[in-house]
């Protein structure tokens, strides 16, 4: 039986964070031409590099007076972990043709934890391209809007524009923090990037924040529950019910 596209909860919460995200280009288009680079410039950033964090990194360093190859450089390491989310999102979708490049283009943080937030794999794909694609469409809409409004739109935080990407990853975020260990992680990322805010440039922190995330990962996975490595669930005895449990 195939769910509407009205009724599937993949699709509903890919088009809320689309809507969401989208809105907060506003905020890069303002910001980007207040930084120096034109209405030109600033959407070939969002059609071409369409990355958030990246964007905000690169127009950060501008703005403070670096070069660009310095802005590049930033923008480049935080894009690093879009290739980590690829490598997922193709075992999970198995693209194949042009929706491999599209696939590759639209992964980013909101589309990953879309797909991945839904169990059923219908549901992870519909999820992906609605959260994917929305946010890639209304995200270069609302860059030109900001960039054309320029100085009209004054400072973005009047317009709370600063905090809906943030709400959007909270409401992502929340139901999964079901798990004491879950929350331990949050809270460590989230005071990771408090300390590291006063001493980095813009966008780094969170590259910070990931990193702190996987090394705990990491060691909670070689470690285990009981501080042995965890071994792989096979049953040494296939076809064979209760021997493997009596031996």
């Amino acid at each position: 039986m195939h769910t509407s596209l009205a009724q599937s909860p993949g699709a509903r919460v890919g088009l809320s964070i689309a809507v969401a995200t989208g809105l907060y280009g506003v905020s890069f288009g303002a910001l980007s031409v207040a930084s120096g680079l034109t209405v030109w410039q600033t959407q070939a950033l969002s059609l071409l590099l369409f990355s958030g964090g990246s964007q905000f990194a690169f127009i950060g360093v501008i703005a403070g007076g670096g070069t660009p190859v310095a802005a590049a450089s930033a923008a480049a390491l935080l894009g690093i972990r879009n290739a980590v989310y690829g490598m997922q999102m193709n075992v999970l979708l198995h693209p194949r043709g042009w929706r491999r490049f599209a696939a590759a283009h639209v992964t980013i943080d909101e589309s990953l934890a879309t797909s991945t937030g839904q169990s059923d794999p219908v549901e992870q794909k519909r999820g992906f391209w609605v959260a994917g694609v929305g946010i890639f469409v209304l995200w270069n809409l609302f860059t030109l809007v900001g960039s054309l409004a320029g100085d009209a739109l004054g400072d973005p935080k009047r317009w709370g524009l600063d905090g809906a990407a943030v709400a959007a990853f909270l409401a992502l975020l929340w139901p999964r923090l079901r798990s004491r260990e879950a929350g331990a992680i949050a809270v460590a990322c989230a005071l990771a990037t408090v300390l590291t805010v006063p001493f980095v440039p813009p966008g780094i922190p969170i590259l910070v924040a990931a990193v702190v995330a996987g090394l705990i990962g990491w060691f909670g996975y070689r470690s285990g529950p009981d501080g042995e490595g965890l071994e792989p669930d096979i049953d040494p005895y296939p076809g064979e019910p209760g021997r493997a449990a009596s031996s």
